[in-house]
């Protein structure tokens, strides 16, 4: 595995092949980064800004079920995203090193492996989620975190609004929760909206791999 790296040569930030589905749902305009085996798309109901899902290019439902190389893909894409999410949101010296940028905020890394978890769209997902000192940073007067209880309630209820969007049978419901804060007035994005988003990061991702280049690594 290489040590770091920021945007590795078989990782593409453009969409023009084949449509990507995220469970039923076509969100090929969403997604601003896929490799191999894995693609990352930006989320329709945010907890927070930046808050991004990375998920495997076959739809399977649980963790287990991912291969080994599918595993390694998953995790790896992982990482170049907090990279690149750490780039835009953390506000680094454009001098700074990736694991420099990375330091200067943190990240909820999350999977809902399952319905009883909260998962509402049966594929693998990864929630990366930075949290911004001074401003989405975790409060220190708290043991808790409400960002988990909001994930497992209508806030994180993925599944929900893409099927608001499409009118399938049956709606999933949020489940999984903590003691529940729901917040069903919360509105979904326009597909504007997540396009324009999905846009900078594919830009971001550029430029990464084009500093990448330019450093001969």
């Amino acid at each position: 595995m290489a040590s770091s790296p920021s945007a590795p040569k078989d990782m593409t930030t453009t969409t023009q092949e084949k449509p990507i589905f995220f469970g039923p749902f076509e969100v090929t305009s969403q997604v601003f980064l896929k490799t191999p085996s894995t693609f990352a798309l930006v989320n329709l109901k945010p907890l927070l800004p930046g808050h991004v899902l990375i998920c495997p290019l076959a739809p399977h439902r649980r963790l287990t079920d991912l291969s080994s190389p599918e595993l390694v893909d998953l995790w790896e894409t992982v990482q170049v995203v907090q990279r690149m999410l750490a780039r835009y949101y953390f506000s680094p010296s454009p001098s700074s090193s990736p694991s420099e940028r990375c330091e200067l905020g943190s990240f909820n890394i999350a999977v809902q492996d399952g319905p009883e978890a909260g998962q509402t769209v049966p594929h693998v997902h990864v929630h990366v989620i930075p949290r911004i000192k001074g401003s989405t940073a975790k409060s220190v007067e708290t043991p808790s975190d409400e960002l988990y209880e909001r994930m497992a309630a209508e806030d994180g209820n993925v599944g929900g609004a893409l099927w608001d969007r499409l009118i399938l049978k049956k709606r999933p419901e949020p489940s999984g929760r903590f003691p529940a804060i729901e917040d069903a007035d919360r509105k979904a994005r326009d597909l504007k909206d997540m396009q324009d988003e999905a846009g900078i990061y594919r830009g971001i991702l550029k430029e990464m791999g084009e500093e990448e280049g330019d450093s001969g690594e």
